[in-house]
């Protein structure tokens, strides 16, 4: 087994033991329902009847909060803490204003169930085949090892994908990640699509605060400055704490590492197959007002009552013509565009680890077409690359000959997973130039994909596809990867690498590769099971064919 430094020594390699819990109860009084609260769609678990006392000696502790105590519920290695209001409900009038504070209560939370989760449509992923219409979702989820070795211990907190339209706290299932180390690990729900993002003048005029287009940043800095107040009663540090995020969830990291709002509330940074991007005020509210047309609430001046009138079944409808979709720089929120200060060497100066899978858009696009009964022809490849680089399509087309492909979409998959690593490069590069940076890609091809594609039993070739990496941190949508012995240790090692980090900010792991620390042009790790291995710069651009993607679509 790889070890951190101060991993457990008694815990074995390949614990598994999934935790889930789930049930239907309120936050104002610990017994009546609420529609703030659901039941897992991932196979539930029954651990006895917490008001008869059934079960065993423990299974149930409470812990005090800043708005009142919780109930959790333990097993032989992880308690957990679900369901935890962290904000008011963003309802009624609250609805696209900042996140207002949580209502206290009296007597006990019972905080072993999920809290709801956030508006948004059906998508592939287990537990999303119906639109999620509940808009009371601003909850969080604490797990943390049954026997601590510490009351101090690393925190390490989650921001999910999604696309900002879509996901959920319960997503994630940190357990063998606790298991095999120590963390106290936190799961967030943030409002996404419309309700987490929308921006209009309208909009802006109610929220001088800044927060018109950027609710969904402001839900997460409300979760963070809950963990600050409280995470130390769950065995955490609140002067240790990472904040990490895959794809959106890696964006929004990178946003509040920008944001004024976030300073001080963690301190250090994990991207996972995300950049720093952010709107300008311009497009936000230009797609803004496409919304504000599409759902019927085209008059400014009666466009705030108007919008707060509609159902969340409008909502989607409206937010599918005129998607919403991340934040907006140029307010008090967000001053600065994240990229422009990444690119001045301004953004940050904490920690941080970056990268990808080498396969990025293989999903996406076996997404777009493959799934939907549209394969991609010969013809179509031609057609789609002269579309998109016309100035050097004979260029591309010559690089990725349908004929050396298993199909025409699979070298579509190709063209746009290599375009999407060679800016990837550009971003490690930045990052690295003047910040303590450890930059990593995952290349793991022959592994299962991640959990809803690997449901559908396809026999298509995605490759280290987007995703593909969160399975070998933790167990994602419910389910445990079936994973060859190899990749159980790159499992294993992985976990390790970012358990370190998280305890100090270096990934340093015994009996493992050295991460170096990265620097424009320099090394990096690059995962393929059974372990990981350092590479350069160049090997990854010449894997990729950078030659070719810096010159036809570099990063902006």
């Amino acid at each position: 087994m790889i070890t951190s430094r101060k991993a457990r020594p008694w815990l074995a390699a390949g614990i598994a033991a999934a935790l889930t819990v789930t049930g239907v109860v309120s936050v104002s009084g610990a017994v009546a329902n609420s529609p703030g609260y659901e039941a897992s769609d991932y196979g539930d678990s029954d651990y006895g009847d917490s008001k008869s006392g059934s079960g065993y000696r423990g299974q149930y502790p409470v812990v005090s909060t800043t708005n009142g105590a919780v109930k959790g519920v333990a097993t032989s290695m992880v308690t957990s803490y679900k369901g935890i209001p962290y904000a008011a409900p963003p309802v009624g009038e609250l609805r696209w204003k900042a996140p207002a504070a949580a209502a206290p209560w009296d007597g006990v939370l019972d905080a072993t169930r999920f809290g709801g989760t956030c508006t948004q449509g059906t998508g592939w992923d287990p537990g999303y085949d119906q639109p999620t219409l509940n808009e009371d979702c601003l909850y969080l989820n604490v797990y943390s090892p049954s026997e601590p070795s510490s009351k101090k211990l690393p925190v390490f907190v989650w921001n999910h994908g999604g696309g900002n339209v879509a996901g959920a706290g319960r997503d994630t299932d940190p357990t063998k990640f606790i298991t095999k180390t120590e963390a106290v690990y936190v799961t967030i729900n943030y409002r996404v699509g419309a309700m987490g993002w929308l921006d209009t003048a309208g909009l802006e005029a109610d929220n001088p605060d800044g927060a018109a287009g950027n609710f969904g940043l402001l839900d997460q800095q409300a979760a963070l400055k809950w963990i600050r107040e409280n995470i130390r009663k769950f065995g955490g540090d609140p002067r240790n704490v990472t904040l990490a995020g895959q794809s959106a969830g890696a964006s929004n990291t990178c946003a509040q590492m920008a944001s004024p709002g976030a300073k001080g509330l963690f301190d250090r940074a994990i991207l996972q197959s995300g950049g720093c991007s952010a709107r300008t005020p311009e497009a936000a509210r230009q797609s803004g007002a496409s919304f504000t047309t599409a759902i019927g609430c085209p008059d400014p001046a009666t466009e705030l009552a108007c919008l707060r009138g509609k159902t969340p079944a409008e909502v989607l409808a409206a937010q599918t013509a005129a998607r919403q979709s991340g934040p907006v720089y140029g307010n008090a929120v967000l001053p600065e565009d994240p990229l422009a200060l990444l690119k001045a060497r301004k953004l940050t100066d904490l920690p941080v680890i970056v990268g990808g899978t080498a396969d990025e858009s293989q999903q996406s696009v076996f997404g777009a077409y493959d799934y939907v009964n549209n394969p991609i022809t010969e013809q179509m490849l031609a057609e789609l690359i002269s579309a998109t680089y016309p100035a050097d399509a004979a260029a591309v087309a010559a690089a990725y000959p349908a004929a050396n492909y298993a199909s025409p979409t699979v070298a579509w998959g190709d063209v746009q997973s290599d375009q999407r690593a060679c800016r990837d490069q550009t971003l490690r590069d930045r990052l690295g130039a003047d910040t303590r940076t450890y930059a990593y890609e995952f290349a793991e091809k022959n592994g299962p994909a991640f959990t809803s594609i690997w449901r559908l039993g396809t026999d298509y070739p995605f490759g280290a596809t987007h995703v593909n990496d969160l399975g070998y941190l933790w167990d994602y949508l419910g389910t445990a990867l079936p994973f060859s012995s190899e990749q159980v240790q790159l499992s294993d090692q992985m976990i390790s690498y970012w358990s370190s980090f998280a305890e100090d900010g270096r990934p340093d792991v015994k009996y493992a590769p050295r991460w170096p620390k990265y620097r424009p042009q320099g090394n990096m790790l690059q995962f393929a099971a059974p372990s990981a291995q350092v590479v350069s710069r160049a090997t990854i651009d010449a894997e990729h064919g950078c030659d070719l993607w810096d010159r036809v679509s570099p990063a902006a």
